[in-house]
């Protein structure tokens, strides 16, 4: 029978993760879109619609990526601390418990993540679930609407003479869509990075504790 991985290892790999997504953020938000942006058009420009369509035939990249690798790793990460947080939890428990019976669950070796505090190792799985849940609720939409820009035709416009492309996307906005976008992945570069450092800290820096008069 193949033994189970260790607290500590599940919380390295997942704290791996997260600076994955922290490089993986820092690269789009600040090297990958500003490069397709470089010389955009004003929207009173005549390329602009020219453009904003190549603009849109470019974001599947990044969309694509995104759902394929990044999004299951961010999700593993959320799986990875929940683990984590519960392995220090039981732990403390354990050590806690005046009459012992917990006494079977404490590893025979203790652990960094045993020794640390199961309410840090919480706060990074919410970070991760705050990027889960910013990532479909915020940038789902804006994904669409530069895919969108794919499928403007020269002369296609509504009503109002505003250029549209599929969806009724304002071809218009292409830039700001871009931008708006850059802006809100910040989110996605902030709570890795905050899950990343706090799991740094606990499984570098944390020491056996003194729990109810019994010492861990």
């Amino acid at each position: 029978m193949v033994p189970l991985p260790t607290p500590d290892a599940i919380a390295g790999t997942t704290i791996a993760f997260s600076f994955i997504l922290l490089g993986n953020a820092i690269t789009q938000s600040f090297m990958g879109v500003p490069a397709l942006l470089v010389d955009f058009p004003p929207h009173t420009s005549p390329d602009h619609p020219r453009a904003a369509r190549l603009l849109g035939r470019q974001w599947p990249v990044f969309w694509q990526v995104g759902n394929v690798f990044f999004r299951p790793i961010s999700t593993l990460g959320i799986i990875g601390y929940g683990y984590t947080a519960f392995s220090a939890w039981r732990y403390a428990s354990a050590m806690a418990a005046n009459n012992g019976w917990h006494t079977a669950l404490i590893p025979a070796h203790h652990g960094q993540v045993e020794r640390g505090n199961w309410k840090v190792w919480g706060v990074c799985a919410v970070c991760h679930l705050v990027t889960v849940v910013h990532s479909a609720v915020n940038m789902q939409p804006l994904n669409a609407k530069l895919e969108g820009l794919s499928g403007i035709e020269d002369k296609k416009s509504d009503a109002g003479g505003k250029v549209v492309g599929k969806g009724g996307v304002d071809v218009g906005l292409a830039e700001w869509y871009a931008r708006r976008w850059i802006k809100l992945n910040l989110v996605r570069a902030l709570m890795p990075l905050v899950a990343g450092s706090l799991g740094l800290w606990q499984i570098l820096g944390a020491k056996e504790a003194v729990v109810k008069g019994v010492v861990a």
